[in-house]
């Protein structure tokens, strides 16, 4: 069965999606986006999603095109008329088409566009022994905290892992931790579970969230601040979360063991209570 997507008011066929070749987001990269996991066709954490969009599109000056009950019902459009239970579901608005110029164009349509892919969440393997890293420098622009579309600088870095067969790259600015390429980053040092604060050099994550909100309900200690490059290399344990890698173990970073080279007992606790949590949700929305 074809991929039905939404673009501009209509569903269509994956294959039929068109957009003009003067689409601001194709110049320019100029526009946002947001991906929010459905599980048992459910979209989890919509309300904190759809905020995080609204916010991007306040960010870059882009008109929000859709109210949140209007988004709620497309998403849940995607989820029917495509056929797997668990979903990723991708919303992209750009500006809209116009002459090719730097500056805004007024009385421009906005391009909205949605589609939904199976969701791919991390295998047992990879739960069980962690995962490799690697480090590098962050040199993104000085606003990670839009969920734009001009990633380039976010792929090639993820490529810097790919290269060494790492699952993601681990980043640092000025000698503090931010992110990594399409994740969060925790750290726990001698049972406290570390977080760098929300900033312009951090997406404000909604796993992110979830995370500091389980450690602060189960009585987990916990921190957010700023932490070093140093601090980040002699944890005791590294996380990296992410809608859809939700709580993964760091095995190694730089081809060298992170704690033990295993996840470790604060990952485990903290896996767990996010798929007790993830079913609960999934539980009430059914």
């Amino acid at each position: 069965m074809s991929e039905i997507v939404y673009l501009n008011g209509e569903f269509m066929p994956l294959e039929d999606a068109r957009i003009p070749v003067l689409d601001r987001g194709f110049i320019f990269g100029d526009g946002v986006y947001e991906v929010i996991p459905v599980y048992s066709r459910h979209p989890f954490r919509l309300p904190e999603h759809l905020a995080r969009f609204s916010r991007s599109h306040d960010a870059i000056g882009l008109d929000y095109p859709m109210t949140d009950a209007e988004w709620t019902r497309l998403v849940r459009d995607l989820i029917t008329r495509n056929g797997s239970e668990d979903q990723s579901i991708y919303l992209q608005v750009t500006r809209g088409v116009a002459k090719r110029d730097h500056a805004f164009p007024k009385g421009v349509k906005p391009t909205v566009f949605g589609m939904s892919s199976p969701l791919t969440t991390p295998t047992r393997d990879a739960i069980e022994h962690g995962v490799a890293t690697v480090s590098a420098l962050d040199y993104r622009w000085q606003k990670c905290d839009v969920k734009s579309t001009s990633l380039l600088a976010n792929c090639m870095l993820r490529q810097v892992a790919a290269d060494a067969g790492a699952t993601e790259v681990v980043m640092f600015r000025d000698g503090f931790l931010t992110e990594g390429s399409s994740s969060n980053v925790f750290i726990v040092q001698r049972g406290t579970i570390l977080a760098p604060p929300k900033n312009n050099l951090v997406l404000p994550g909604i796993t992110y969230d979830v995370v500091l909100e389980l450690a602060q309900t189960n009585g987990l200690t916990h921190q957010v601040r700023p932490i070093t490059e140093n601090e980040v290399r002699t944890a005791d344990e590294i996380w990296v979360t992410s809608s859809t890698k939700e709580v993964l173990a760091v095995a190694t970073l730089d081809a060298k063991p992170v704690g033990n080279g295993k996840p470790g007992a604060a990952f485990r606790r903290m896996h767990q209570l996010y798929q007790d949590f993830k079913r609960t949700v999934m539980r009430q929305a059914a």
